[in-house]
């Protein structure tokens, strides 16, 4: 059977055929503990706290030779009218509306609430295959403890326990099954991969508006207020035939003011987003001016090797002398980031978003550069002779070849003897040349410096 759900910008990564499954619930059931099981992944926070997840997160899963797509909702209020409840109920609705299937989780320890009689009542209208599962009922009884959620008027009641992996693979086949799947092909090798693209910045920099701006629609809560955003949120995405994965990401404040628990966990989840990420955008906002932290972010992306592009967003709130100062704290402030291009932006206005994409394609194509080693060691031997290192006491060091080690970012290493003598000034001049070479903007740029031993050195005279 081909499921010929509705399509749009963000699904275009996953062929129709694929199933989604949304998992729904009230606060801190165990939805992303599932999530995370049955995508046999961590990419879902999770901790003992209500209301950690606010966005819909997407997962690959597979079931024998079943692919399906798994969603992860925030805690579902469906009569919420205010606030970050109704925009999490918001992301809710339309994670139900996109799936084939829904499982909805309870809680088999604090039994039946009155909320949960509402997703029920909600998920009984829309007619959609539904699956009652009762989490965390490792250790318990199945028996009268269970009775209860017959209430809800959803056929039978499945225990399982996602900590503990209990009865996972049933709730998949089960959940499944309505859905009658054909056999599916294996789909050809060879794709490109998706750049992975994190926006990250402090909080309330317009992070979420932006990627909703991209995407044409509010796939991302996006509410003026601090630290909405509290998990790193992937979105595919597509753009002139090349695939992108979006990855939305908390904003980080000084380590003095992460307080909250939830918050630290965030603050994981961002970096690692940054470290897996291919190119990162680091967001500014021109209201708030280039703060200390916006350095040190900028700074941790530096040290992850990661291609980045900078965007200043809020352009149009700012006046001329502003933008001028604006401009001085960026050349003071993030003068290691010079490789980086430069963009001003307003996400709500949709200006100056084209060229941000195509800085970013340059960038990912400068981090995956191939630099073959017969070029590299000729650039060398003309730096050299253009410019030759400081002598050092009684030694000259000799620079003799050189050769690609690495990519995203990319790693030149150099040969020779006494290269411990090599300044960081002389590198610097080593790194422009061969950027000049290469068309090397947007990202970092390694150079690895390797003496060879003296064969000699351990022998008696």
């Amino acid at each position: 059977m081909v499921f010929c759900r509705p399509t749009n910008c963000l699904d275009r990564q996953y062929a129709t055929v694929k199933p989604v499954i949304a998992i729904v619930g009230r606060p801190n059931v165990g939805k992303s503990t599932l999530f995370n099981r049955i995508t046999k992944t961590r990419d879902a926070i999770v901790a003992d706290y209500a209301g950690l997840t606010r966005d819909r997160h997407y997962g690959n899963a597979k079931l024998g030779k079943h692919e399906f797509i798994v969603i992860d909702t925030g805690g579902f209020e469906p009569d919420a009218e205010s606030g970050i409840f109704k925009e999490m109920a918001k992301q809710t609705r339309q994670a139900v509306a996109e799936s084939d299937a829904v499982i909805f989780v309870v809680d088999a320890r604090d039994g039946l609430s009155a909320q949960d009689h509402d997703i029920g009542n909600y998920l009984r209208r829309l007619g959609k295959p539904c699956l009652l599962v009762a989490n965390k009922a490792e250790g318990m009884q199945q028996g009268h403890r269970l009775v209860e959620f017959y209430e809800l008027g959803l056929g039978e009641v499945l225990p399982v326990s996602a900590a503990h992996g209990q009865g996972i693979r049933s709730m998949i086949e089960l959940a499944l099954e309505p859905l009658n799947l054909a056999e599916e092909e294996d789909e050809e090798e060879g794709e490109d991969k998706p750049i992975r693209l994190a926006v990250v910045g402090r909080p309330n920099v317009g992070k979420s508006t932006l990627i909703n701006t991209w995407l044409g629609e509010e796939r991302l809560v996006a509410f003026d207020m601090p630290g909405t955003t509290r998990d790193a949120i992937s979105v595919p995405f597509e753009r002139d035939g090349q695939m992108f994965e979006l990855i939305d990401t908390a904003g980080l404040r000084r380590r003095g003011k992460v307080f909250e628990a939830i918050e630290k966990f965030s603050v994981v989840k961002t970096l690692q987003a940054i470290e897996s990420a291919n190119v990162v955008l680091l967001l500014l906002d021109a209201t708030q001016g280039v703060t200390e932290q916006d350095a040190h972010i900028a700074g941790f992306v530096l040290e992850s090797g990661r291609a980045v592009v900078l965007a200043v967003n809020k352009w149009d709130a700012v006046d001329a002398y502003q933008r001028e100062v604006l401009a001085r704290s960026i050349e003071s402030r993030l003068a290691f980031l010079k490789f980086a291009k430069l963009h001003h932006i307003s996400a709500i206005k949709r200006q100056g978003l084209g060229p941000v994409w195509t800085s970013i394609a340059q960038a990912h194509k400068a981090a995956m550069c191939k630099m073959s080693t017969p070029v590299l060691t000729r650039l060398l031997l003309e730096a050299v002779q253009f410019q030759s290192p400081n002598r050092s006491g009684m030694f000259r060091p000799k620079l003799r070849y050189a050769h690609q080690g690495g990519m995203n970012p990319p790693v030149i290493v150099i040969h020779g003897n006494s290269l411990e003598h090599v300044t960081e000034a002389y590198k610097r001049f080593l790194e422009g040349r061969f950027r000049k070479a290469f068309s090397l903007e947007g990202t970092p740029l390694r150079i690895e410096l390797k003496t060879s031993s003296n064969p000699y050195a351990d022998k008696e005279r």
